[in-house]
């Protein structure tokens, strides 16, 4: 079976400033793979970039068969709504919303529409019995668990997480990447995540080093 995710060759510069290149990376079906790197290494745009978000400046990414670069944005919209899980490091609740409505968000758009899916997703972050708060109620925490709900409850095949422990107590840590494990294993699904702790990428089935020169085995 192919891999869910290929990308060859990719780079992406700022003006002069090269953010990487000479990135080759695929991720397996049922993989967890962590990819690592000092601030400023371009971790997140390389997310932004496998997501159809950002565009790189050389390379190809296919997910799942699918080559972006053949998609019009309208294309790439849905291939995410469909295919994609993300959890945004800035979380990017919709502040108007409950948090069960922000988790349903992606069911809704894919016209399916599962209360119950959604109260399993916040119970499974421990946030079972705040559905009905806003975003502002929330402590960063807890809005982080509300991020990665929202990415995993529409059971995608690809989920790009980008710190997603990041805000949380050692507690919450094991618990979302003992969720993200338990989705990946059972979905077949491929997860990226982006992390600085070394105790997440220990629990990875691989974990990787990003820099300018590219991606290696993390060591």
């Amino acid at each position: 079976m192919s891999p869910l995710l290929r990308a060859q060759g990719l780079a992406k510069a700022y003006g002069d400033s090269a953010v990487f290149r000479a990135v080759d990376l695929t991720l397996e079906r049922g993989e967890l793979v962590a990819l690592l790197g000092e601030s400023g290494t371009g971790k997140s745009t390389l997310l932004n970039c496998l997501a159809g978000l950002d565009e790189p400046d050389a390379g190809t990414i296919d997910i799942d068969g699918q080559c972006l670069a053949e998609l019009d944005e309208a294309g790439r919209a849905e291939l995410r709504r469909a295919k994609l899980g993300f959890v945004f490091q800035a979380f990017h609740v919709l502040p108007h919303l409950s948090v069960a409505q922000n988790v349903a968000l992606p069911l809704l758009l894919l016209h399916r529409p599962d209360p119950a899916r959604v109260q399993a997703m916040l119970d499974a972050v421990g946030l079972g019995s705040l559905g009905a708060r806003l975003p502002r109620q929330l402590s960063g925490g807890q809005l982080q668990r509300v991020a990665i709900a929202r990415a995993l409850v529409h059971q995608p095949a690809l989920i790009l997480a980008d710190e997603p422990t990041g805000n949380l107590d050692a507690r919450h840590a094991r618990e979302v990447m003992d969720l993200l494990l338990a989705q990946v294993r059972a979905e077949g699904a491929a997860c990226l995540l982006v992390t600085h702790s070394e105790q997440a990428a220990a629990r990875a089935d691989r974990a990787l080093r990003l820099d300018e020169q590219g991606i290696r085995p993390w060591a």
